[in-house]
């Protein structure tokens, strides 16, 4: 397994990390010996990043984790997160983590899912959600304070600059590369270690195989290597989180970080390429609609909506749900003004996309 720099803070962490969300149920439940074992077998080929949080797997991945960690093999560190603005409440959720993994400390601590600027702010101010883990940071109950996002590049370069953390986690892949691209270089340069989410676009990349064939080079077996590879290549990205649930899922996913080749120029040239004649119906977050008066977060659906696009609109719901943590109900409000689509770069049919997902709301 290649080892990445995490930032400045010494550590060395595994190119392929381990994201705890894809546990697989045995039946009804979650057999916590056969989900510790894939955990286990992902350790001793090398990994040594497992990130986990609340909630995962019906609120079951914090407890595998510790199950599996009783007899872990060889070293690691643990993530976890917690997503409360409140001081008290994040250290109530802290303290049953530590409790449910079985630690003495919480290497990797996020301030979980910062959604924009207003949210980064309420998550620092006296009494919040910064302070308290600061606290426990002195106490040595959390060793690096660290943040995950889905703010675009300008508002991550906005909160990196500001000097609170000392990594982050994004969602980053090949789909929207072109506008994370720069919060990950802002990170980099200012020493921060970088953990990617959704390096498979939240499994869109596998599911739509045929399309992304164009990802693969020479080497590559499957788009899946290839997403991963795409980027663990970066070398602002310290470890990529890949879900896994199965022993066989570890074995096919650790392979790409034992030699980890980068895309020549040629090869992402084409990849650009291809993106971008693609770009005419997917939507590049550049968020330019934003300027909504029923306050929809429009460039979210619409970046949601890229799954219906390749054919799947249930993976859009999930993107709402799990990805940007917002009610796609929301579309219910357009009054179709036009605004959107009249500072839309691409002219996307904004108004249309809103309806489409209203409808498919109602569905459910």
């Amino acid at each position: 397994m290649v080892y990445k720099d995490y930032g400045k803070t010494g550590k060395k962490v595994s190119a392929i990390g381990f994201g705890g969300m894809r546990f697989v149920k045995d039946g009804d439940s979650y057999d916590y010996d056969k989900c510790a074992e894939v955990v286990r077998t992902a350790n001793r080929l090398g990994v040594n990043y497992f990130d986990t949080a609340p909630f995962y797997n019906e609120d079951q991945s914090e407890l595998i984790f510790g199950h599996a960690l009783k007899e872990m093999p060889g070293e690691y560190y643990i993530s976890s997160k917690s997503g409360d603005k409140d001081g008290s409440e994040l250290r109530k959720r802290l303290e049953t983590s530590l409790t449910r993994l079985g630690v003495e400390k919480i290497n990797f601590y996020h301030i979980w899912c910062i959604l924009d600027i207003e949210d980064y702010k309420s998550r620092m101010v006296k009494g919040g959600a910064y302070e308290a883990a600061l606290k426990a940071k002195e106490e040595g109950l959390i060793e690096h304070i660290v943040f995950s996002t889905h703010c675009n590049g300008d508002e991550i370069e906005t909160i990196v600059n500001n000097g609170g953390f000392e990594g982050m986690t994004i969602g980053y892949n090949i789909l929207n590369a072109q506008f994370r691209g720069k919060g990950l270089r802002a990170a980099y340069e200012k020493g921060l270690g970088v953990a990617t989410m959704n390096p498979l676009g939240g499994g869109i990349i596998p599911e739509k195989a045929d399309f992304f064939d164009f990802l693969r080079g020479e080497k590559d077996k499957t788009v899946v290597d290839a997403a991963l590879r795409f980027n663990c290549s970066h070398k602002e990205i310290s470890t990529v989180l890949a879900g896994m649930g199965t022993i066989e899922q570890v074995i096919q996913n650790t392979e790409i970080g034992r030699v980890i080749s980068p895309f020549d120029e040629n090869k992402l040239k084409e990849i650009n390429d291809r993106m971008s004649s693609s770009m005419d119906k997917l939507c590049t977050g550049c968020r330019y609609c934003e300027y909504c008066p029923q306050e929809i977060p429009v460039s979210k659906h619409m970046l949601s909506y890229n799954y219906s696009i390749l054919g799947n609109s249930e993976a859009t719901m999930n993107e709402f749900k799990w990805h940007w943590g917002i009610d796609p109900k929301e579309a219910e409000k357009c009054i179709e003004c036009g605004i959107c689509e009249s500072k839309c770069t691409q002219h996307l049919p904004i108004i249309g996309r809103l309806k489409d997902i209203a409808a498919w709301t109602e569905q459910k």
